[in-house]
């Protein structure tokens, strides 16, 4: 399937998957709490179970534990391919929207200051003062139904980023999720985004909708990443659009300070000190519950990604900066 992009973008990504996400969003969408969770919450009491049981006569069951173990994980990995993952061959977002890969030092350091520039004055239209971070107003659950307006934008312009039966729920499983290091995920099963409500909440628009465009088929996650941004800023509400740039913002000065900290240092002179508080507040948040624990599972889930054609691994989270630069060469900031 990873040399048939073709096939999989035409007969599952916009075929099969289309009922199966459709479905899956409608029959689980109104249900307020996560069954996904509630889901992998009983296969884990189940192992932890089974496994107990066997203890003592381990030795000589063992054969038998290992085929019921392989044959759990084939369903399981049929499963996750079968309701989702065979997304991760489809072909390229910068292919569809016609987007350039590459780009120079000087092409991101012009965006940089154009979205310094764009991120500032949002930021001041909010709080009327450039040295106060920005509060967000509103709840979780109203975000996850604010994020329609922004995607319902963004479809005008590419109908194949339509949105329609949300099923984004607050994750039960949030404080392992910030533990892992994690802002949200989708359940392959169930296909429900799952947030982690724990995190700093203007950080929650540009999440749910990453998650939101894992749930429409787009499994990469520097993709997912650009979709969020981008149903973010064509929101009409400010604060939406601010979560939206200051996020995009945090990565392209990220770039910088692996490509050249003095040009780092001359371009955060210029971000208002209220962004860079709400960029403080993030980090004190994550940093609290920084321990080997995070490290494992990105270990983890760096290799997960690239066993499954993200040969960016980790990494690709930060690739949506390309798509970025050159998306905003042709459109308007």
């Amino acid at each position: 399937m990873p040399f048939f992009p073709e096939f999989v973008e035409r007969f599952y990504s916009n075929g099969l998957y289309v009922f199966i996400s459709k479905f899956s969003r409608m029959t689980l969408g109104k249900i307020p709490f996560s069954v996904g969770d509630i889901l992998y919450g009983i296969v884990i009491i189940y192992v932890l179970n089974s496994i107990f049981k066997i203890r003592k006569t381990w030795r000589t069951q063992w054969k038998n534990a290992i085929l019921k173990a392989l044959s759990f994980l084939s369903v399981a990995y049929f499963l996750f391919h079968f309701l989702w993952a065979m997304n991760y061959y489809r072909q390229p977002l910068f292919e569809k929207m016609k987007i350039e890969r590459d780009y120079s030092d000087a092409d991101l350091l012009i965006f940089t200051k154009k979205l310094i520039a764009k991120t500032n004055y949002i930021q001041t239209q909010i709080t009327k003062n450039d040295s106060l971070k920005v509060i967000f107003p509103y709840s979780q659950e109203q975000v996850f139904v604010m994020n329609l307006n922004g995607y319902k934008t963004l479809s005008k312009q590419y109908s194949f980023l339509e949105y329609t039966n949300p099923s984004i729920k607050k994750s039960l499983f949030s404080l392992p999720l910030t533990y892992m290091g994690f802002g949200g995920y989708l359940n392959p099963f169930t296909n429900e985004a799952q947030i982690n409500y724990l995190m700093p909440i203007y950080n929650s628009p540009t999440t749910s909708c990453h998650e939101m465009a894992h749930q429409m088929g787009f499994a990469s996650e520097s993709e997912c990443n650009f979709i969020g941004f981008l149903a973010s800023v064509k929101n009409d509400d400010l604060y939406f659009k601010y979560s939206g740039y200051s996020t995009a913002l945090r990565y392209c000065l990220g770039n910088w300070q692996i490509r050249d900290e003095k040009v780092l240092d001359e371009l955060l002179k210029t971000v208002h000190p209220g962004i860079l508080k709400n960029y403080k507040e993030s980090e004190d948040f994550w940093k609290q519950y920084d321990t080997f624990i995070d490290k494992g599972f990105h270990i983890f889930y760096d290799n997960f990604l690239k066993s499954n054609n993200q040969k960016d691994g980790m990494e690709s989270y930060s690739k949506f900066v390309n798509l970025m630069v050159n998306y905003y060469k042709v459109e308007k900031l």
